[in-house]
């Protein structure tokens, strides 16, 4: 048999020494006048039954693990992204009168002798071909437009459970303060991360705007109005 590499796993003792040969773990008797110690590189070569080992090779290293002990796999690379989601459709909602049918603009509040306003931004299944990834944060677009007060108006968010508009008023969910805008003004608004957790997730399809006292009335734009009006942009993480 050719002579070939083995890896010492004890230190030579009495002649002899522990090593692996083709992943097998083999006693190897030592040339008289060579010092080994675990994690040398050996030359070996079996003669009859017996492993014998006549040289060191290269610098001591580290010996692999046992047979029994199994190798781990590798921790796979987290993968990140964002992604950006437009909603299929904004609209608002009055108790009376239904859905808005002249508008996409999204309204809070009451004014003058209408009922309370829900404004809501529907998303669709976009949100959900992230299934499975951790979402690491959510931001929303938005726009004030003319209507009400001039000067800085808040705005109550709420979750909705739809994805796609319903028939009557829409189903809504938790709520956090929004933001707040003065005419014309717009800007991108951190959602909390298990909102857009909900939209990946599929147990939630929509936001909202409502506060339930009627006040302040506020109007935001909509698709049809302003083109990122409601856009999302989901950061997530696999792995």
């Amino acid at each position: 048999m050719s002579a070939r590499l083995a890896t010492a796993t004890t230190a030579k003792s009495s002649g002899t020494v522990t090593a692996l040969v083709n992943g097998a773990a083999v006693t190897v008797q030592v040339a008289r006048d060579l010092t080994v110690a675990s994690g040398d590189v050996l030359l070996v070569e079996k003669v009859g039954a017996q492993w014998f080992a006549y040289a060191r090779l290269f610098t001591a290293a580290a010996p692999p693990p046992a047979d029994n002990d199994p190798v781990p796999d590798p921790k796979p690379a987290a993968t990140t992204g964002t992604l950006i989601v437009a909603p299929v459709e904004t609209r608002s909602y009055r108790p009376t009168s239904g859905w808005s049918s002249d508008s996409t603009d999204v309204y809070q509040g009451q004014y003058g002798g209408y009922d309370n306003s829900t404004g809501a931004a529907f998303y669709g299944s976009a949100a959900r071909s992230l299934a499975g990834a951790t979402v690491t944060k959510v931001t929303v677009r938005v726009r004030r437009k003319s209507a009400g007060t001039y000067a800085a108006q808040a705005t109550t968010l709420r979750l909705v459970t739809e994805s796609t508009r319903p028939v009557g008023a829409p189903t809504l969910g938790a709520s956090t303060a929004g933001p707040s805008l003065a005419v014309g003004d717009s800007t991108t608004f951190v959602l909390p991360d298990s909102w857009g957790q909900a939209l990946v997730d599929g147990t939630a399809g929509g936001l909202a705007i409502y506060d339930a006292t009627g006040s302040p009335y506020v109007r935001l734009a909509g698709r049809g109005s302003w083109s990122p009006a409601f856009t999302l942009a989901i950061s997530w993480r696999r792995g």
